[in-house]
Parts: C-alpha cells; structure tokens; sequence
C-alpha cells in the first residue's frame, strides 16, 4: 500500500519536526498508524526517508504517553556499527524533547560492565544484532526480561533474510512470539527485490507501506590515469584519482569489496597525501575501539574521507558524506544502491557516487550497473529454506534458558517463515543429533548434550553445555582470529587469520590498521608487533571476502556486449577491444555461450563466456574437467573469474556441445562432490555452527588445523555409518547452495540448450587476454608485478590482433 497519512503527532513531537524545520513524512505516520491499530509493518523507503525515525516513533510516543520500566523496544541491525551510529543518532530526539527514555546498545562490542548493568536495570530501548539476541534468548531470566517486550524492529532486513543469520534471526523472532506475543513488527528496508516474500519473513499479517521513489541518484564512472588495466581486482593504480576527488569533496566514503584492499588503499593514499587530509580505515577484523574512533569522527565531520568494506554498507546516517566513492565493480545492483544511498542521506536530493573499475571487464560491469540502477530494477535470491545446522544451534540455546517439550517447540519453529515447510521427521532428527549426536555418534558421551525428564522436556546435561554454547553462539564461520597488539602491552589494533601469522618470521611486515608493521612474535594467540619495518610488505587476506557477480548484472552485461548501439558509453580501449573481438572471432550474447578454443604454448586452452560468477564456474570447471579427462583431453588445469571459465589441455577438447550438456549435473556432479574436499570444508562450517565442533572453550581456542581434524575424522565417521545423517543432509544443501553455486550452474546449462557457439581460432583472442594473465596470479600484486601483467597483457593482445598469414 502506498502510505496515507492516517495519523498525527502529538503535541510535543510535532513541535519537535517544526523546529527542526520538517514535516512527518507520509510513510512514517502510515507506520505510527498500523502500529496504534496494532498492526506490524513493513517499510520500503528511499534512503534518507526517515525509515529508521519511522520505526522507533510508535514506540517514543509510546513511553512518552505511558511510562514505564522494563524492555520496550528491541532493534535489530545486521551490524554493530549500524547498531551504534542508529542509538547515537536516537538520543538526539529524545534530548530534544525531554523524554525520559533509556537506550542501550547490546552487541559483541558491549564491554562486561555494560553488559551487567543492563542485566541489572534494562534499557527501555535495546539495540542489538542476531547473534547477541540469540544469546540473550539463551539465559534462564529471557522469559522474564522480553516478557514486556512492545515491539521489535528489524532494520535492513533484507540484508539478513535468506541467510543464516536470517535463519537465525527468524528462531529468535519466533521466540519471542512465545514470550512476548502481543509484540509488533516493524521491518525496514531500502532495497527490497522481494517484498511478499520479506513480508511473510518478518510475519504475515503486516501492512505493507512502500514510501515513492527518492531522487535518482547521481552515478558517474572514473577510469584510472594511463593504460585501463586488464586484470586485477585491487584497483590501487587508481589512488591519485580517487585522493582528487576527496579533495573535491567536503566529506567521502571510498567503499572496496575486500579488507585486503581497503589496506592497500589507505597505504597509497597516505603516500601520496601531502596536503595531510583527515582519512580513515575501517573493516571487520579492525579492533572495536578503533572502529568506533572512525565512526564517531565521521559523524562528527572530523574525517575528510574513510575506507571502508561491507561493514559499513548499511543505513549508517552521515548526512555530511557528500560523495561516495566505489573502488572495484559493485558486483550487484542492490548493493550498489545501498552503497550509494550513504551519500546525502537525503530522499529529495541526489546521492553522488563514483564507480572506478580496476579492469577492462569491471568498465562493463559498472556500465551495467549504472543501467541497472537507472532502470530501478533490483537483483537477490528470495529467501530460501532454513537451515538445520542453525536449527540444532538454535534448540540447544532454548534447552539452555529453559526446558522445553519437543511438541511445543515444533511448533515454535515453524512458525518461523523459513522453517515453515520443516517436517516433524527432520525436526526429530536435528533435536536427535542435539540431544545425543545421532546414531552414529551416539555412544560417545562428549555429544550427549541434553536429556528428557518423566514429562518428556529437555533439559542441558550440566552447566558445562551452556557456558560452551554462548561461546560458540552464531552463524558467521571465519577462520580461526589471532589478536595484533603493538608489543607485549600495547593497544590492540585487530585481528587476522591463523594461516596469514603462520606465514610470518621475525623481521617480516606487513600492513595492517592503515599501519606498516614488523613482526615480532607470536605469543599464545597473540601478534606482537611494533611499527614500521623494510622490504615489500604481506597483506592480510581474508577467507570468503569476494562475492560473486550477481545473476541479474551479468545478464546486463552479456546484453550490453550485443547491443553495439551502446557502446559510445565506454571509454576508447574498451570499444577498441570490443571491436577487435568482434572481427577476429565473435561477442557474447544475451541467452547463448560463447565458446572458444586454441592452441598457445604447447597447450590447448578453451574459454567459455558464461557471466554467472566466480563459484559457478569453479564448479563448472571441476565438473568441465572430469569430462575431458574421460574424453581423453588430458586437463591440466584451470582459471575461473566472474565473467570468464578457461581450461587449458595437453590435447584438445571435442564436441563442445556435447561437453556442456545438463547431464554432467547428475553422475559427474555426484562423483565431483564424493571426491572432492569441497564438501569436507562445507561440513566443517555446518559441524561449527550446528556445534558438533566447539572452536572456543573456556581458556582455550582450537586452532584452523584442529577444527579441520576433528571436521574430517567425524564427516568419515558419518558418511560411512549414517550417510543420511541430518549434519551430512545440510552440508549437502549448504554446497548446493554456496560453494558450489549449483543453481547458477543449472540455470545457464539450461539456458545455452542449443545455443552454444564454438569458435576455434588459431590463437588467443582478445576477450581471452584477461583471464589468461589470472593463471598462476595472487590476488594481492605489488607496482612491480602490476608492470609486468601490463607488458604480458599488451604482448599477447599483440598477438590476438596479428592477421593470420
């Protein structure tokens, strides 16, 4: 429904939107409106609509009318800075008006001393996270503390349905329909691609209030000086351009896709910063004070510009950001417009933002999504079924607050949305696997964690079990963190991954926090460091921190390549390139597949132009292999990017259309994943977060190569004595779904039936350049390497426009 303003302000509250020069906005009273009716609601708005302002009015007029104490309002971010800078900017109103309301922010940030006296006194306004939520719903006093609980609001929510977290999330929301029933909804969101299915997410009966579109937002494309890169995804070549425009600019922020490369960012714009400019860093692995410094001096207008990843892609309220600035390809439309939407914070004003594309094949991508913003259309998967990994976690956190009939608790669950087709044989199985581990695992009484009393009701074995669950609680598996603390009793300044200090001797640097470092020792879990260092620096990378192409960009980019009449858009290179394809062999096309092949090297190498992401054609190339293996091509090996999958051969492959038929999806796709270690790694993140495996225990944290022994002696275990085991049945699913990204795999083998165009040339072609410099690249190059890609990259496309003899 399109908002109506059904309702008025009081008195004071009006006042307040006077001075301050504003009028309500139509859909935040439709909002206040369903929630005096008793009606829960989901909110789509523009960003800088006043969505977050939209959900907590119903609940300040609320304790404004009717004081009292206790739990009012719990909010819900997917982030904790979200979390942060959404409570700084809610006590601005309270102040204003004078209203006796108490806030409090309840994240993984929360020191020990705010987390007792909130247990001692809550807050009449709680902002918290999923993973803190299910923690607080896991403690004996949750019944008593939500119990009074008014209304819950869920901000960015599509940013959490249809992942774990969100699986997550929704057990917790059903939980607190037990405890709290008479609790209404509020969900809000920006970017929505889904909004029935959102709807039925947060809780079907709400009302609907889509706020009209904002204004469009300003987008315009930088290139970096001298010759466009045709590989690489760090874009650091681009540094002098991008320190121009915050010069331009009162106040930026330069998002990138990886932590790696926001390091390496800040480092070139720091060398080439003479005028000193106030710039910041800020990702996840950060230490939480020095995040919080970033975010408090941003607000306060103290930063000229902060580099930034995901971790601050979402509803932070900095009205001062003039600009943003995206380093990297978006990779999506939705989150290209959720970046965007950090500049202006404006709704009837134009957000600015600057695409600087670190490759040839970016430059498309970027156009891509300009189009694709322009047009308002939005890309995402709706949510999919809930995981049972997150189910068991979420059982034995409800054991451990209170005991609980399975009965009861079935029935709790599904009324969560994305457990709403769960059978009540899966849920036996998955309260099986918590209760005692299944009946393979059984006899071992380390995995016998809950038992029945004479009512049937679930019980903890001891109190062992839950002081080990709230340690392990969440859904977010990352590789086991090691602390960087500057000498034995400095600041800490982060945290980075097991294997990246393994690789450290004394004397190594490194950059890290926007700092040079130089490796001093490893103590217990601990980097010790101390400031500068000589010689080329390592970067931390992190596991899982590239994400893939969307499905709806790369079906604008295969269209852009066709469309010919478009291209005026594109910088000279990249038409030069484009039109040197063409004639030496053929462009991509909307629905079909491009398929190449030629000798260079002493190898045979086969490249398919299939657009469906980095995971997709990883699988197809494992699968693409097997086959040719069986054909007798002999592969040697291969190279997958978003855009691109080559192969190379010791002989060459043959019937290309018969290799890309939809049956390698059954016996080979079957085969693939037995053999393949892809599956044991999907089944240590499950066995992690379903908490078969405990990576913290009181005094202790397992390291990776631990978790990863323990993983694969128990996935032995399981595959030979019960493969139908309900941890095996989500592994299966997970791979499917993340890894393996089958569907994406399905969908274009589908897709290309009959439409496969195999060109056989006698040598490279020019849209083959690229992924051919990725073969036997790391991800993270220095200037040197970057030279001597360049000159290789110019050689062989020499060699791609030379005219056969």
């Amino acid at each position: 429904m399109r908002p109506e303003a059904a309702a008025s302000l009081p008195d004071r509250f009006a006042r307040w939107f006077a001075a301050r020069g504003w009028r309500p906005r139509a859909h935040q009273l439709a909002v206040l409106a369903a929630a005096q009716a008793g009606e829960g609601a989901l909110l789509i708005a523009p960003t800088g609509g006043g969505k977050t302002l939209a959900g907590f009015l119903p609940s300040l007029i609320d304790l404004h009318a009717a004081p009292r104490p206790g739990l009012h309002t719990l909010y819900i971010s997917p982030l904790k800075a979200l979390a942060a800078d959404v409570a700084r900017n809610l006590e601005t109103p309270v102040a204003d008006m004078g209203l006796a309301v108490s806030i409090a922010t309840r994240t993984g940030d929360t020191s020990a001393t705010e987390r007792r006296q909130q247990r001692a006194s809550p807050p009449q306004i709680l902002l918290t996270t999923p993973e803190s939520l299910a923690l607080l719903l896991s403690l004996p006093e949750a019944a008593a503390g939500f119990a009074g609980l008014a209304t819950i609001v869920v901000d960015e929510i599509h940013a959490l349905a249809g992942s774990k977290r969100g699986d997550q999330l929704a057990l917790c929301l059903a939980r607190l329909a037990t405890l709290a029933p008479a609790a209404r909804r509020i969900g809000l969101s920006a970017t929505v691609a889904h909004p029935g299915a959102l709807r039925a997410y947060l809780g079907g009966g709400l009302r609907l209030i889509e706020a009209g579109a904002g204004a469009a937002p300003e987008i315009a494309l930088l290139l970096p000086p001298g010759r466009l890169p045709w590989a690489g995804h760090m874009g650091i070549a681009a540094a002098p351009a991008i320190l121009a425009c915050i010069e331009r600019a009162a106040s930026s922020i330069v998002f990138v896709n990886t932590r790696a490369q926001a390091e390496l960012l800040f480092q070139a714009l720091w060398k080439l910063n003479t005028a000193t400019l106030p710039i910041g860093l800020h990702h996840g692995s950060l230490d939480p004070a020095q995040r919080r410094r970033v975010e408090a001096a941003m607000a306060a207008g103290s930063l000229r510009a902060v580099i930034a990843t995901a971790s601050l892609d979402l509803g932070i309220d900095w009205g001062s950001v003039d600009q943003v600035i995206q380093l990297g390809a978006p990779k999506g439309v939705a989150r290209l417009m959720q970046r965007v939407g950090r500049a202006n914070h404006r709704m009837d004003q134009p957000s600015r933002a600057i695409l600087v594309p670190a490759n040839r094949f970016e430059v498309l991508e970027c156009e891509a999504a300009i189009e694709g913003v322009a047009a308002g259309t939005l890309d995402g998967d709706p949510p999919r079924p809930g995981g049972l990994d997150v189910l068991a976690q979420h059982l034995l956190g409800m054991a451990c607050a209170a005991p609980f009939h399975p009965d009861a608790m079935f029935a709790e669950v599904t009324a969560a949305a994305p457990y709403a087709t769960l059978t009540r044989a899966d849920f036996d199985a998955v309260l099986g696997f918590v209760e005692h581990g299944g009946y393979a695992l059984a006899a071992y009484e380390r995995y016998r964690k809950l038992f029945r009393d004479a009512e049937g009701r679930l019980h903890p074995r001891d109190m062992r079990i839950a002081r080990h669950y709230r340690m392990n609680i969440g859904t977010i598996v990352e590789a086991p963190l090691l602390r960087v603390r500057l000498g034995a009793r400095g600041p800490a300044l982060g945290e980075v991954e097991e294997y990246f200090a393994a690789q450290l001797v004394p004397g190594d640097t490194f950059l890290f926090a926007g700092r040079l470092l130089r490796f001093l020792r490893l103590r217990e879990t601990t980097i010790e460091v101390a400031d500068g260092g000589e010689g080329e620096p390592k970067i931390p990378a992190y596991a899982g921190g590239r994400l893939p192409l969307s499905t709806h960009l790369a079906a604008r980019v295969r269209a852009m390549l066709q469309a010919e009449v478009g291209w005026s858009r594109f910088p000279d290179a990249v038409r030069e390139w484009l039109s040197l394809q063409r004639t030496r062999s053929a462009l991509p096309d909307a629905e079909g597949l491009l398929v190449e092949s030629f000798p260079r090297g002493g190898r045979h190498y086969l490249v398919a132009y299939a657009f469906e992401g980095r995971n997709a054609h990883q699988t197809l190339g494992m699968l693409l292999t097997r086959r040719m293996q069986r054909a007798g091509s002999r592969p040697l090996g291969f190279v997958a990017t978003d855009y691109v999958l080559a192969i190379w051969s010791a002989e060459p492959a043959r019937d290309i259309a018969a290799l890309f038929g939809e049956d390698m999806l059954g016996d080979d796709l079957e085969e693939w994943m037995a053999e393949s270690s892809l599956l044991r790694r999907s089944f240590r993140n499950v066995a992690v977060i379903a908490g078969l495996i405990e990576r913290q225990r009181p005094g202790a944290t397992r390291s990776h190569r631990q978790v990863a022994v323990s993983s694969d002696l128990l996935y032995d275990v399981l595959r030979r004595h019960q493969p139908d085991h309900v941890l095996l049945r989500a592994t299966r699913a997970d791979a499917a779904a993340g890894m393996v990204d089958l569907g994406r795999v399905a969908a274009m083998l589908a897709r290309v039936l009959g439409r496969i165009r195999h060109v056989a040339l006698d040598r490279v072609s020019p849209l083959a350049v690229p992924v051919l410099l990725e073969i036997g690249r790391e991800s993270v190059r220095g200037a040197a390497e970057e030279e001597a890609l360049l000159a290789e990259a110019e050689a062989m496309l020499a060699e791609a426009a030379a005219i056969p003899a």
